[in-house]
């Protein structure tokens, strides 16, 4: 898989001559080989929410669409394919329409905690929720309600880590209580010392 291949189309390459960049990148396109998915994509992917969708309407406008769901929603079937639960939403249908026409998608995986965000080339399948019973009960959320319409299928044809500049950090509430817990913690076990400690003041000035 070699993400530059795909990203730098001639008149990507002309701009970056023009500009002073070619160079370098010249070099990354020649050594940005991945065979797959490694454990490191893996592992970010099973921690992610949400992600922005990009497909190619019939004429020919980009539609960018933010699909989300609990931690792991995104799953990886194999070093090459992931796939989702599509949900039941406001039923425009545009990304599904657009894909029936255009296979060819990019997707944005973006982890604002980590200040980290995963781009990827893919071509998209839809598939029909009584077509492959096994892959469904694989990709279904666990112990998260939802009414499915459809499985999304993307086969990875590259993809690359952005750098972090201009990320900056967010947090959900979920994420603000895990961060603030061991001082929690910490306060609660204060707080019992306290309490003890009142207890032998006040049995000892009643001695």
């Amino acid at each position: 898989m070699n993400y530059a291949e795909l990203a730098f189309t001639d008149a990507v390459k002309k701009l970056q001559e023009r500009l002073g960049s070619r160079l370098s990148y010249e070099r990354m396109e020649r050594g940005s080989y991945v065979d797959g998915l490694t454990d490191y994509e893996t592992a970010f992917i099973a921690q992610i929410d949400s992600f922005y969708l990009a497909s190619f309407g019939e004429n020919g406008y980009p539609y960018i669409q933010h699909r989300g769901g609990p931690k792991g929603f995104i799953r990886v079937i194999d070093p090459s394919t992931i796939g989702i639960v599509d949900f039941i939403g406001n039923r425009q249908y545009i990304s599904a329409g657009n894909i029936s026409k255009n296979a060819k998608v990019s997707l944005i995986l973006l982890s604002y905690p980590l200040r980290t965000r995963l781009k990827i080339y893919a071509e998209a399948e839809i598939v029909d929720l009584t077509e492959d019973p096994g892959l469904y009960d694989f990709l279904r959320p666990k112990d998260y309600k939802f009414k499915p319409e459809r499985l999304i299928i993307f086969h990875i044809k590259a993809y690359d880590w952005n750098c972090t500049q201009h990320i900056n950090p967010k947090y959900n509430i979920e994420e603000v209580k895990e961060l603030l817990e061991p001082q929690k913690q910490y306060i609660d076990k204060l707080e019992k010392d306290i309490e003890l400690l009142k207890e032998k003041l006040k049995k000892a000035q009643q001695q």
